[in-house]
């Protein structure tokens, strides 16, 4: 899934404050008093931009590489979120079809895609195995 969606950024330097600017999205960017505080506003800003896709039924930009820059990626829940998005599009399979496939009504299945919901890992890990998908956990060393 798309390497994880973690996006790289630039850092910029900017009267005072860190401006971070993220290539692959669009005119995107945001602000933070210093780096730590801008990565931040980052993470918050990318999810939302994630969401956005998602509740259009969009294809995201694929990530391009780092090359020694910064990422920011998404919260574990959205994540998960997104590798199920990603896997429908690419299915072509419906929220409607999900839905018949899980047994649930189609609100359910609009939350468990909504990024902002506070959905349960263990109903992403069922719809996932609708689809044929499981959800795999991994643990890195921080950067």
């Amino acid at each position: 899934m798309k390497k994880g969606l973690a996006y790289p950024v630039n850092l910029v330097e900017d009267l005072g404050a860190v401006r971070v600017v993220f290539p692959d999205w669009d005119d995107t960017e945001t602000f933070g008093s210093d780096r730590e505080e801008a990565l931040a506003m980052a993470r918050d800003l990318l999810e939302a931009m994630v969401s956005a896709h998602v509740a259009k039924g969009e294809v995201l930009p694929d990530p391009s590489p780092d090359l020694g820059r910064p990422t920011v990626g998404l919260s574990a829940i959205s994540a998960a979120k997104v590798g199920l998005y990603v896997t429908m599009l690419d299915a072509g399979l419906s929220r409607a079809e999900l839905s018949r496939r899980l047994g649930w009504h189609f609100p359910q299945v609009q939350r468990v895609l909504d990024l902002r919901h506070k959905s349960r890992m263990d109903q992403i890990e069922q719809a996932l195995a609708a689809v044929g998908k499981r959800l795999v956990v991994m643990v890195h060393d921080a950067a």
